[in-house]
């Protein structure tokens, strides 16, 4: 905003990396010249550079530059995941093929939308698809600044089964974490009681399915969730998080009555939505309750675009796990081991022995903060729970200021209106 003296109507990092994207194309040219494209997609690869040596954490873009481009672009970590599909135009005709080009976070939409996936964009390149069809690529930092760590926690949670990232399938990835929960469990536990093993749903499913069939108990689903409750983990105020709970989920009692009972979950943050899920199998007639999670132990805040909060808000924060179990409320729980996660991931495809970015269970990180730099401790004053929430309130109707819809904020209308 100061620096180089653009508007900028929200705090998201998105519309920062476009607006800086944008005015190294302003000190650029980005039309054609004598009809030749090479000058404007040298600028534009430069534009994509400038992003890159400005911007450091976990990113991948996609911008339109109207009549000109079409442009996809991954950080330098290859963190952020974004794919790069095509398919015959279904403008071709008189033997002149024409080829559409797509991007995406997930080959599953390119999928959805008919397009074959070429492959995912690599750290650091950018790919340009200019008016004519032609496809221009390059890797815009040296190879030696770009080190390959994708998130983690997109197999873990946030992509969907059905979807390819960097060529590991991640459907595959969640049963492998489900096989070495369970081996976990029968190591620790070889007399365990367990009955009957239920997913917290949704994404625990293909992980819970694994898990039952090695440990040799039924799978069943004890939980239906509503689907139009969004994810609690990410709602501001604790009170908040609690109530939605009970709103999103519901249990089928006659799975859990008189039984010992295993829930898998992909991961727990704060535990809000652990401690109320333990609490409605036990009101549900569950005799015991234990709990697994398909990742290892949140210790630490994630700062490439998860919202997780500081650490002294997170569940695992200096407690080790009969701790946690009793504060969840339940009789015991097992976390997946870091090791036995990043080998459920490599072992799920084809893929070279790369790291990948676990910095909120390992508390390092790929750019090279360290969790005792100033930078974690303004990161804790501007997002715990108590921040957020006097923010909320102190904004207009409870509705945070910035644009909405495309449109100005009416809190941000300071014109006196007359009445009546």
């Amino acid at each position: 905003r100061h620096q180089l003296r653009r508007h900028v109507n929200t705090d998201s990092d998105s519309e920062v990396l476009l607006n800086i994207f944008a005015d190294s194309l302003i000190h650029g040219e980005t039309t054609k010249v004598d009809g030749n494209d090479d000058a404007m997609v040298e600028n534009i690869f430069a534009a994509v550079e400038k992003v890159m040596k400005m911007c450091k954490g976990g990113y991948a873009g996609m911008y339109l530059i109207n009549g000109i481009a079409l442009i996809g672009f991954r950080d330098p970590h290859g963190i952020r995941p974004i794919v790069f599909g095509s398919r015959k135009s279904p403008k071709s005709a008189n033997g002149n093929e024409m080829m559409d080009y797509v991007f995406a976070s997930e080959s599953v939409a390119i999928d959805t939308l008919g397009f074959d996936l070429v492959r995912d964009v690599e750290p650091s390149e950018a790919i340009i698809i200019t008016m004519d069809g032609k496809v221009h690529t390059r890797r815009c930092l040296p190879e030696n600044e770009c080190k390959f760590a994708p998130c983690i926690f997109e197999y873990v949670y946030f992509a969907r089964p059905d979807s390819i990232i960097d060529g590991i399938s991640v459907y595959e990835s969640r049963l492998k974490m489900g096989e070495k929960l369970a081996y976990q469990i029968v190591e620790r536990y070889p007399d365990h009681d367990i009955d009957v093993v239920i997913p917290i749903p949704d994404t625990s499913r293909t992980s819970a399915v694994q898990a039952a069939y090695i440990l040799g108990r039924p799978y069943r689903e004890g939980f239906i969730k509503n689907r139009y409750i969004a994810r609690t983990f990410i709602m501001p105020g604790q009170e908040t998080r609690k109530k939605s709970v009970r709103l999103k989920l519901n249990t089928i009692k006659s799975e859990f009555a008189g039984r010992n009972v295993l829930l898998v979950d992909d991961s727990v943050v704060r535990g809000t939505t652990a401690t109320e899920i333990i609490q409605m199998a036990r009101d549900a007639g569950a005799n015991k309750v234990y709990l697994t999670s398909a990742a290892p132990p949140i210790r630490y805040p994630n700062i490439y675009g998860i919202d997780i909060p500081t650490r002294k808000e997170l569940v695992a924060y200096e407690r080790d796990e009969e701790q946690i179990a009793k504060i969840l409320g339940c009789d015991w729980v097992v976390y997946q081991r870091l090791g036995d996660l990043e080998d459920s991931v490599r072992e799920s495809g084809d893929c070279p022995e790369h790291d990948y970015e676990t910095s909120c269970f390992s508390g390092t990180y790929v750019t090279g903060e360290n969790i005792n730099d100033e930078y974690f401790a303004k990161l804790h004053d501007l997002r715990n729970d108590s921040a957020k929430e006097t923010r909320l309130k102190e904004s207009t109707n409870g509705l945070p200021p910035g644009s909405h819809d495309g449109c100005e904020n009416l809190s941000n209308d300071k014109r006196v209106r007359k009445v009546g």
